[in-house]
């Protein structure tokens, strides 16, 4: 070996641990945000409760009142808005990564409408409630998933046919919603608006419990899947190169995207843009161009508790769901994207 060889992998080495530190500090900079935005979400409303008590009834003291409005009313809408983003944004973050596109998400792809679809189905054709919604919600947007994913196929999975099928998709679900309710009676038509827009004002219970273990579930998956992410941005032949099997690792990945979207819609509706903006963020913030999984969980996390609280408290007498916050957020984006990658092109 020579002195320039020693030189060149003592470099690499650097940038390396350079990386890693860049994104260490960008995902704990994020928790402790999420977290001084929690602090501030279970203080404001009508119950005030100052950040001095909320902290004493996290660390098990305060009285009746104060337990109650924190931990009942409060505690479980936070930790729903945190789990929801952590979902839809680790999604986006393989979809985009997977499909080397930068808009492969799951709502434009119409995974999210699928799931929509299902719910609302379930609400308005058949009646049902509670468990059995979010069933058919999380077997909507599987079912969607299935026939991209089949439609996409022409002897591996190829990302340009996989977002234009996922398009196309996404309208259908979106007119078949608007067709059910269109013919259901107002009454009706108002309790399965819910899954249209996106909200997690009522996510607790069993429902808040399934919704964090499939999350966590579901990370710890895709972080042990997440080594093939970086050879798979590169293209399948790289990919194969540096012996990854390209099919194989995107679907897999894919599978575990899918299962959050579908889980994190089944409770919580179709959150829009989350997993379309957070994962550019996270790139954004960390650099090198990679996926940044952990980074675009936490951006996630961060996006969808400040979207919620902003809903809430921004406007006095108001409150409007997390999906309609998310979506202003999210469109001028998404136009911005467009219009970048039309310059590009030209």
């Amino acid at each position: 070996m020579t002195a320039a060889t020693f030189s060149g992998a003592d470099r690499v080495a650097e940038l390396r641990r350079a990386d890693r530190r860049r994104r260490s500090l960008v995902v704990a900079a994020g928790a402790a945000v999420a977290a001084a935005i929690a602090l501030a979400a279970l203080s404001l409303g009508a119950a005030g409760v100052s950040p001095d008590r909320v902290v004493g009834v996290l660390l098990g003291g305060g009285d009746r009142l104060d337990r109650f409005v924190v931990l009942d009313l409060r505690l479980p809408r936070i930790v729903a808005a945190l789990a929801v983003g952590v979902a839809f944004a680790l999604a986006g973050a393989v979809f985009q990564s997977t499909l080397r596109n930068p808009l492969a998400s799951p709502d434009i792809l119409g995974i999210s409408s699928g799931a929509s679809l299902g719910a609302v189905w379930a609400i308005l054709g058949l009646g049902a409630g509670g468990a059995a919604v979010a069933g058919l919600a999380f077997g909507g947007g599987l079912a969607v998933a299935f026939v991209i994913w089949v439609a996409a196929w022409r002897q591996g999975l190829h990302g340009a046919r996989f977002v234009l099928v996922g398009v196309g998709m996404a309208y259908l679900c979106g007119s078949t919603v608007a067709w059910l309710l269109a013919r259901s009676e107002v009454r009706e038509a108002q309790t399965a608006l819910h899954w249209t827009v996106g909200s997690v004002a009522d996510v607790r219970g069993d429902a808040l419990a399934i919704l964090v273990a499939g999350t966590a579930v579901c990370a710890i998956a895709l972080a042990v899947a997440a080594r093939a992410l970086r050879p798979l941005a590169l293209g399948d032949d790289h990919a194969s190169a540096l012996g990854v099997g390209a099919d194989a690792a995107r679907v897999v990945l894919l599978v575990v995207a899918v299962a959050l979207v579908a889980l994190a819609t089944s409770v919580a509706g179709p959150v829009a843009f989350v997993a379309l903006i957070a994962p550019a963020i996270a790139r954004r913030l960390v650099g090198g161009g990679g996926a940044a999984i952990a980074a675009a969980g936490v951006a996630g996390a961060v996006l969808t508790l400040t979207a919620d609280v902003i809903g809430q408290f921004a406007v006095p007498g108001f409150t409007a769901p997390l999906g309609i916050v998310t979506g202003v957020i999210g469109a001028p984006y998404l136009l911005w994207l467009l219009a970048r990658t039309e310059r590009t092109r030209s």
